[in-house]
């Protein structure tokens, strides 16, 4: 679920660790006009990477393999592949002969268990088109495929045989998703195809987006001009589906830009509910289930949260959209974990608008109960986005590792 390893309690951030010089010009403290310098507290150690199962980055799986059917630790992109000459109509292709986990999905010898009160959204298995995996993590894969038909992602989760705990564990998640994406009805939403549960696999089905994520999406232009037209309509697709995740009582605990989808038309789609939960109370909430370097303090300190987690992360998925970087890009993930509960945050351009600027301080806030709710924010973003239609009509903002800024 994290980059990282995983902390039991609180981080204590008086323990020595080797030296972090956190006075370089990517980050500021909050409260604070101009970057700070702050003494390197020891070494913060460097963390692992993220295991996806949306395009990029997810919260499903772990660093460590304890899987029968996977053999191999965290995530890689599986590269060339070709999906068009490999899809076959209700079985997987000859070129997963050699998947297990594709296999056991379809092996009639498992038979397909039902989805209780979702069972409705039980897919046939003989409208499944599967092709080659393009990205997996320990427990997982993804697949481009076809469903009756449309182009769709297909995720499949290995139940694992021997941690029991952890099967348990993922049944429930895999439960929950269901659960979420069959209640989840928004054009910003990622679009529930449905689901298949077996004893050995789980499968969930949504709609395929072409355009992949925003994270893939900003890295392909970092050295490119980005509209900054396209940066506030991005931002206000994810403020409008994340206002209506909340609306619902849902938090979705994991919103970075790894797991916001783009359609053909350029929208935002939020995927990955893996992890989001109803929201019926603070107490007892399971920390560390997003990314550290758009995690809110409060869930890295493990302290009751509420929705205003979400608005955090929003801050930071804004920020990225500005200057297309990546948060604490000189970090490893644990470090930006420590960095966050110590108030940094990344430097905004000195010449956004300031518009923007106010909606990302404000998101990102140490203070959960100054962040504003997402309906405040969808205002703002809508605001702004006047005010960049009719007085900065060719504002594009550069993305610079050492220099983020606007240029007309």
């Amino acid at each position: 679920m994290l980059d990282g390893p995983k902390f039991t309690g609180i981080i204590d951030l008086n323990v020595n660790h080797d030296s972090y010089d956190f006075s370089q010009n990517f980050y500021r403290k909050l409260n604070e006009g101009s970057n700070m310098s702050i003494d390197g507290n020891g070494s913060l150690q460097n963390g692992g990477g993220s295991v996806a199962m949306s395009v990029d980055n997810s919260s499903v799986g772990s660093n460590d393999s304890h899987t029968r059917i996977l053999g191999h630790q965290g995530l890689r992109h599986v590269e060339n592949y070709s999906v068009a000459s490999s899809i076959h109509r209700g079985r997987v292709s000859h070129g997963l002969s050699d998947d297990a986990l594709a296999q056991a999905l379809m092996d009639p010898r498992y038979p397909t268990q039902g989805l209780g009160n979702y069972d409705e959204w039980r897919i046939d298995l003989r409208k499944l088109n599967m092709g080659p995996a393009f990205a997996q993590g320990a427990f997982g894969k993804l697949y481009r495929g076809t469903y009756n038909g449309e182009d769709v992602a297909i995720k499949l989760l290995e139940r694992p045989g021997n941690d029991p705990e952890r099967a348990q564990l993922m049944e429930q998640q895999f439960q929950q998703e269901v659960m979420m994406l069959a209640r989840l009805k928004h054009p910003n939403i990622v679009r529930f195809i449905g689901a298949a549960q077996k004893s050995v696999v789980w499968c969930i089905v949504t709609e395929y987006a072409k355009g992949g994520s925003v994270r893939q999406f900003l890295t392909k232009r970092q050295n490119r001009w980005v509209p900054l037209k396209l940066a506030v309509k991005q931002a206000l697709d994810v403020a409008r589906g994340m206002e209506y995740v909340h609306r619902l009582n849902l938090i979705h605990r994991d919103l970075k830009s790894d797991n916001l989808l783009i359609s053909a038309d350029k929208s935002i789609k939020i995927a990955d509910f893996g992890v989001a939960r109803i929201e019926v109370q603070t107490e007892g909430m399971t920390p560390e289930t997003g990314t550290y370097r758009w995690m809110a303090p409060e869930m890295i300190q493990h302290r009751p949260y509420t929705q205003k987690v979400d608005v955090y992360s929003f801050g930071i998925v804004l920020w990225e959209l500005i200057t297309g970087m990546l948060p604490f890009n000189n970090m490893s993930a644990v470090q930006a974990a420590f960095a966050v509960v110590k108030g940094i945050r990344p430097t905004i351009p000195h010449d956004c608008l300031p518009s923007l600027s106010h909606i990302m301080i404000s998101c990102w806030d140490g203070n959960p109960d100054v962040r504003p709710s997402f309906s405040e924010v969808v205002r703002m973003l809508e605001d702004a986005e006047i005010k960049v239609v009719t007085t900065v009509r060719k504002a594009r903002f550069r993305c610079c590792v050492s220099d983020p800024r606007t240029v007309n």
